[in-house]
């Protein structure tokens, strides 16, 4: 029988979880890094036992993990993360200009066919590329050398680039999400990026058409429609059917439209999944209620899922990574809160129950559908 590895970052190590393709039983192996805040941990669609994760220390500074075993054992990969060229400066939040500086890796996207090829989304904001594993990285540099580059600011979480979404229909685009700058798309494999922007709104920028500024917080694909995306701002869910040149927003009856995750059931390229949060700055659900709403038509008419999430009392938030789908037949949905728990469903959201308690605040959580 088919199964699934659900991996875990958390403010205090990486957490493995385990369970055959029921998913009603679970096995609990870690911390892996105890002590290490690790932002994500991910495995490559292209050797499900190789797994990548970012750990980082504010004393001891950034180290990027691999396992090759499925996480049981790890070893330290290339950690050299060089801004090219002349680093120049991005814009600060008082406008006075703030000179770019590497702190850590807050995504690591694998290739879906190279084993070798793994992508890491920093923070300050840019993209790198290792086409060996993780031994050695290169920057993409013309992401941050995009013409509007010094005027990115940084959002309340550091100046992040968060999402790296790869099109599996061509290997040569790629979009990633920036807070506080925006979405950008290549489409030749990272020499040039476009901004788009086009149709959002943000109540801090002045300029309605401002081409970046907006704090995008998630984006999501189905693979089966590599030309649309789901996008959580701050503030606002929308839409794009044309590969983000044009988007609309598809909030509908959803109690409050701030919050972080974003994803998309594994055969429904119109069933979605948020996770509503009172505001921006009461990082909490509505009415002490964790709810995880879906929409089964693309947006817009939302229900609340709530069969086995508490009810009342409960003050957690879901981050922007912490959300994930497998593909087996009955489509599970995943997500981790910052009070530690992990909740999964193995029937699309109807039912849930909470598979492990009392982590650490969970950071991400990926996980892989295993033959």
């Amino acid at each position: 029988m088919s199964g699934v590895r659900v991996l875990v970052g958390t403010r205090k190590g990486a957490f493995v979880l385990t369970a055959d393709g029921k998913r009603d039983r679970w096995t609990v192996d870690g911390p892996h890094f105890p002590g290490w805040e690790i932002y994500h941990v991910k495995g490559s669609p292209a050797e499900p036992q190789r797994i990548y994760a970012s750990q980082t220390s504010g004393w001891f500074g950034q180290v990027v993990q691999r396992s090759d075993d499925g996480g049981k054992t790890w070893n330290p990969v290339g950690n050299e993360f060089a801004y090219e060229g002349a680093p120049g400066t991005h814009q600060w939040y008082d406008g006075t200009p703030h000179p770019w500086e590497f702190a850590r890796v807050w995504h690591l996207e694998p290739s879906r066919t190279d084993a070798d090829t793994v992508y890491a989304g920093v923070e300050d904001a840019a993209l790198f590329k290792s086409t060996d594993g993780g031994r050695t990285w290169s920057e993409l540099s013309g992401l941050r050398g995009h013409g509007t580059g010094s005027s990115w600011q940084p959002g309340a979480g550091g100046m992040c680039l968060h999402t790296i979404v790869l099109d599996p229909s061509d290997e040569r685009r790629m979009f990633v999400a920036i807070s506080a700058a925006g979405a950008f798309r290549t489409d030749d494999g990272g020499t040039t990026w476009k901004a788009i922007n086009q149709g959002l709104r943000s109540a801090h920028l002045p300029d309605g058409d401002a081409e970046v500024g907006h704090c995008v917080h998630r984006l999501a694909m189905h693979p089966a429609r590599p030309q649309t995306l789901f996008m959580q701002k701050h503030w606002d869910v929308m839409r794009s059917d044309d590969a983000g040149e044009s988007w609309r927003e598809i909030s509908g009856n959803l109690p409050t439209d701030f919050g972080f995750p974003i994803d998309v059931h594994a055969h429904d390229p119109e069933t979605l999944y948020v996770v509503p949060i009172t505001s921006d700055s009461h990082h909490f659900p509505p009415d002490g209620k964790l709810r995880v709403y879906r929409s089964r038509s693309g947006g817009n008419e939302w229900e609340p899922l709530t069969n086995g999430l508490p009810q009342e009392h409960c003050y957690v938030n879901v981050l922007r990574d912490a959300m994930a789908v497998d593909s087996l037949d009955s489509c599970g949905v995943y997500f981790g809160t910052t009070g530690g728990s992990v909740y999964a469903s193995p029937d699309a959201g109807d039912h849930w129950h909470e598979i492990v308690r009392d982590l650490p605040g969970v950071l991400s959580v990926e996980v892989q559908t295993l033959a």
